[in-house]
């Protein structure tokens, strides 16, 4: 029962969290393209795709492996803290440096060069405070991070609102991003020495084992980052800001299930990790659960796309970004792959086979870049899309592939049994919807309510019925 609410506790801050953080670049990115306008939207996205992809390869790697080795060893966090922050605080000069060389070398624009400099130096808190946030998630302390970080993402996205409406530009919002993560890095750090007793020193030793072993994590966090980012860079270089912006907006949309998908398998991860010795039956039920909740959010969004898809575009954004509804479309495709790339990569870690994650995206990304290279100089945004989704079917053959020769096949039938139930009945109501043509936001609501209804009645047959969920609820109160 307490690891139930332990994972349900986490489950939930994380989903806080990342839910917090969707929201925020949600309506900002609609800000920015409804005040600047599309291209001034692509030179943010542009931006933010360099600092994201430079911060991923500076500290994503080094936090799984924190994340992991402290859930086993939880008596050397106080060692982790201060000796991971000295080599954090390293890695991400060095990440910066990397990022201004590479933009300097590119042919853009001198005012896109500056916001991807001011930007790129949100790098350094951002990757610090990923040290004191892998030491919340082993010790299953989730709820610190939103407490951190929450409050701040809605007082930044209000600052940045209010100095677009001033008529300042994208680089003062680099420059407020920069300075809203070095207050979230200091709240971490005033909420974990409440727990963790600092020791000023640095453990060399320590600090060696941990390049040496996080040498394979951050390969493939540094694959995995490019691989999110590399349409984009792609587009920047061989089409424009503007068509930055459309695709931008696009993969905005899809943000929110990413973000729900991703806080729900890094809440599963502690939990993987510790039942690794406890048989593939068990590991097999907990991935193939999870598997099934994403799917169960993914395929009904996917159908909700192709039947709204450019009224939701007009509707978020501006009428300039109808012509991307069908990149849009060819996007949505992945939601029915990704809730298996997510969980199945963190399977595969917990399970020592990080090595595996990183042949997938060596191969993903080094194949979907050729192939992107050919599509977008043909075929501009919907081949960008096109790129992505090849490229998330890639990641999905090979997920599948390595589960079942190295861990256990997948139920598929007990995976998409529920998701197909309720994502029968959405179709039904897009199409009376659609036949019916009311006005989008009576549309969207409309599908929402009908969507959770499903869900609440799935969920309460699934559990045995209304009569043993009032029993169960009657017998707590």
């Amino acid at each position: 029962m307490v690891e139930k609410y332990k994972l349900i506790s986490n489950s939930f801050s994380m989903l806080v969290n990342r839910l917090a953080q969707s929201i925020t670049a949600f309506v900002l990115t609609a800000a920015i393209a409804r005040t600047l306008g599309a291209e001034a939207l692509g030179q943010y996205l542009l931006a933010y795709s360099y600092y994201f992809i430079f911060v991923g390869i500076a500290s994503q790697g080094l936090k799984v492996l924190f994340t992991r080795e402290l859930a086993h060893e939880p008596q050397k966090t106080s060692v982790y803290l201060m000796s991971g922050t000295w080599l954090q605080l390293i890695f991400s000069f060095l990440s910066y440096g990397a990022l201004v060389f590479v933009v300097f070398l590119l042919p853009y624009s001198s005012k896109t060069s500056i916001v991807c400099y001011i930007m790129g130096l949100t790098i350094i808190p951002f990757a610090l405070s990923n040290v004191t946030e892998a030491i919340f998630q082993a010790k299953e302390k989730m709820h610190l991070i939103a407490i951190a970080t929450v409050p701040v993402y809605v007082l930044r996205l209000l600052i940045m609102i209010w100095a677009m409406q001033l008529k300042y530009g994208i680089e003062y919002l680099g420059a407020i991003l920069f300075f809203s993560e070095t207050l979230i890095l200091v709240i971490e750090w005033i909420l974990i020495t409440r727990f963790v007793k600092i020791q000023w020193q640095i453990d060399r030793v320590l600090v060696w084992n941990i390049i040496k072993n996080a040498r394979t994590f951050i390969a493939i966090e540094a694959m995995a980052v490019v691989s999110s980012r590399i349409q984009i860079l792609i587009l920047s270089l061989l089409g424009n800001e503007f068509l930055v912006g459309l695709f931008g907006g696009i993969v905005q949309l899809l943000q929110p299930f990413l973000i729900i998908a991703n806080s729900i398998t890094v809440a599963m991860f502690p939990r993987l990790s510790k039942v690794v010795d406890q048989g593939r039956e068990k590991q097999q039920r907990i991935t193939e659960s999870f598997i099934e909740i994403l799917l169960t959010m993914g395929l009904p969004l996917f159908l909700g796309l192709l039947f709204f898809g450019r009224d939701l575009l007009i509707f978020i954004y501006h009428p300039t970004f109808a012509q991307g509804s069908l990149a849009l479309s060819i996007s949505a495709v992945a939601l029915l792959f990704l809730p298996f790339i997510r969980t199945l990569c963190y399977l595969l870690v917990a399970n020592h086979y990080e090595i595996v994650n990183l042949r997938e995206v060596v191969i993903t990304t080094t194949l979907g870049s050729l192939a992107g290279v050919a599509l977008v100089s043909q075929y501009q945004l919907a081949g960008a899309a096109i790129m992505s989704l090849l490229m998330t079917i890639l990641g999905f053959s090979q997920y599948v592939y390595f589960t079942y020769t190295l861990l256990f096949p997948l139920n598929f039938w007990r995976i998409f049994r529920r998701p197909l139930i309720i994502s029968t009945l959405m179709l039904v109501v897009f199409l009376i919807l659609k036949k019916i043509n009311l006005d989008f936001l009576l549309t969207l609501i409309i599908a929402t309510s009908s969507y959770i209804l499903f869900f609440v009645f799935l969920t309460i047959y699934a559990l045995g019925g209304i009569h043993v969920v009032l029993e169960k609820i009657l017998r707590k109160v």
